[in-house]
């Protein structure tokens, strides 16, 4: 989230905010008062639609439905991975492998007191016969045996922990992935967008370089979801998604920002290659047909307006993603599947608010 709001600002949207949770009996800790800041700024337009149902409903905006809108659309990309779950595994497993090494150590200490004393016996062989010498021989035989099992049994034991947390490291890299990955296309979601940004921003201050973003939505893509079904709209999703990747750099990251919407950041581009990126990719898409998959019929072309701008030094977040946003719905007003970018808007007079 972009937090670039003065302090005049910052300071009536908070009041508004705790005022809203007292009236309806909301605990104003840090995760409530984050959704309702953010919904008085209006900094994130699908929570304010989304609050604004519920405040128009009869349903309760319970402490449950408070979370499920923080998680939804506040928390980082790593605050949905069930980190408690995995700590708490984590530390059975380190338990059970210091109990064993405890053990080990218990087993150690026995056998070093059998040879010690062993040893001893052995030095003082011309006093013993060989009646006294064999339960000593007897002896060490049999703790040496057990040496070995009780080592054989903790090699198993540390390779069984081993194994278990390694597949606890799997499940907890498992879970991230799904916590920052968009589901239906396989590109960073949102809220690893969000994440993104903020620090593509930061690394383009500190080096100096130019920082692009392309905003990308397919036309018409509502009718097309209606006249074909869900499945196909889908289908149209994940081919843009693999026309954004086929066309960006390691460095770069595209995303789903929501719905049919799309965004590309591109570190180290400047305006002009920027738009070269953006025309790449829709000139790709346009050239695909959409194919059905149980009929093979042919249901036509999509296409894509995109919208470019690059960052300036010094302006907020906020602005930047709006500019770019700006470019994009101009792209559609003025015929759709087209690139815009930030330089339109200059000489069409199309203003960015701060």
């Amino acid at each position: 989230m972009d937090y670039s709001h003065s302090l005049d600002e910052a300071g009536e949207y908070a009041q508004l905010s705790l005022a809203l949770m007292d009236d309806q009996r909301i605990t104003p800790h840090p995760n409530n008062f984050t959704v309702w800041y953010n919904y008085f700024s209006g900094a994130h337009p699908e929570l304010k639609r989304t609050l604004d149902v519920l405040l128009n409903s009869s349903l309760a905006l319970s402490e449950a439905r408070n979370e499920q809108i923080y998680r939804k659309f506040c928390a980082s990309p790593y605050d949905a991975v069930p980190l408690h779950i995995m700590a708490g595994k984590m530390e059975v497993e380190l338990g059970a492998i210091l109990a064993v090494l405890e053990k080990a150590g218990h087993g150690t200490a026995a056998y070093e007191k059998t040879l010690e004393a062993t040893s001893g016996a052995l030095d003082r062989a011309e006093h013993l016969d060989l009646d006294a010498l064999r339960p000593l021989v007897s002896r060490l035989l049999a703790e040496t045996r057990s040496m070995v099992e009780q080592s054989q049994q903790l090699e198993r034991q540390l390779t069984e922990s081993a194994n278990r947390i390694g597949q606890l490291t799997e499940e907890l890299e498992s879970a991230r992935r799904d916590a920052m990955t968009d589901a239906l296309t396989g590109l960073a979601n949102r809220k690893l967008f969000d994440s993104l940004l903020r620090q593509s921003v930061l690394d383009s201050i500190e080096s100096r370089e130019p920082l692009a973003l392309l905003f990308v939505d397919v036309d018409h893509f509502k009718r097309f979801n209606d006249t074909y079904g869900h499945a196909v709209g889908d289908q149209v999703l994940r081919l843009l998604a693999r026309m954004l990747q086929r066309n960006i750099r390691g460095q770069d990251s595209a995303c789903r920002f929501g719905g049919e919407e799309f965004a590309v950041i591109l570190p180290q581009t400047d305006l002009d290659n920027a738009v070269k990126v953006a025309e790449a990719i829709r000139k790709q898409v346009a050239g695909k047909s959409i194919v059905q998959r149980k009929s093979g019929d042919r249901l036509g072309q999509i296409t894509v307006s995109i919208g470019v701008a690059v960052l300036a030094l010094g302006e907020p977040l906020r602005q930047f993603v709006e500019r770019a946003d700006q470019a994009l719905y101009l792209a559609k007003r003025l015929g759709r599947n087209r690139v815009v970018s930030e330089a339109e808007l200059e000489r069409r007079d199309v203003a960015v608010v701060p």
